[in-house]
């Protein structure tokens, strides 16, 4: 049996208020790795491609700033 399926055999057999519980925590560690994982790529420069794109939009007035 591979992690995976443990993990989801383990899901199977929680109450229902262990379920919520754990459902809530999940989210918010899963937010919590994208949060970093996007700083990581901000940092990296790995996104300025998207600051560029919209400053060119708004200088050709394909945009406004509100």
């Amino acid at each position: 049996m591979t992690a995976i399926q443990e993990l989801e055999a383990a899901v199977q057999r929680l109450s229902e208020d262990e379920f919520v519980a754990f459902r809530t925590w999940f989210v918010e560690y899963d937010a919590q790795l994208w949060d970093q994982k996007f700083e990581s790529d901000v940092q990296a420069g790995r996104l300025d491609w998207l600051a560029d794109e919209a400053r060119q939009a708004l200088r050709e007035g394909r945009c406004s700033e509100r």
